[in-house]
């Protein structure tokens, strides 16, 4: 079961940059939860970060495969990952892009990490039964 991070807690970023690749391809399921997590910030600034796909861990699709809504705060983020309708996707990576307004120093600056951390097939099975029994 894969549980790593795509980017390693308290990174800390003042330019647009990519997290490192990791190799998907030997996941049982398809279905991923992330969880994005600011631990310091500056004021008037914002974080957009994205999860980008790739068949051979070479070449990047342009679009993001899922992306969190623009961040402003601290605090912890989940977003599922399902790359079910995507089964060339091997390996992942965060491209991330922080922005900085106003007054003051013009650098933006983030601490943050990110987790991927894969939901395993049973689980996934029951939810689904659940979900149809509600139905």
């Amino acid at each position: 079961m894969i549980d790593t991070a795509l980017v390693n807690d308290k990174t800390v970023v003042s330019a647009k940059g990519d997290g490192p690749t990791v190799d998907i391809g030997g996941a049982a399921s398809r279905v991923f939860l992330l969880t994005l997590e600011i631990t310091k910030i500056i004021e008037q600034e914002s974080l957009d970060l994205g999860i980008h796909g790739s068949a051979d861990g070479a070449t990047w699709g342009a679009k993001q495969l899922v992306s969190y809504p623009q961040k402003f705060y601290c605090g912890q983020s989940p977003l599922l990952l399902d790359l079910t309708a995507h089964p060339d996707v091997k390996f992942v990576r965060a491209h991330w892009e922080p922005a900085r307004w106003g007054r003051g120093v013009e650098t933006p600056m983030f601490e943050f990490g990110v987790r991927l951390k894969e939901i395993p097939p049973d689980i996934l099975r029951e939810a689904t039964a659940e979900a149809k029994a509600l139905a």
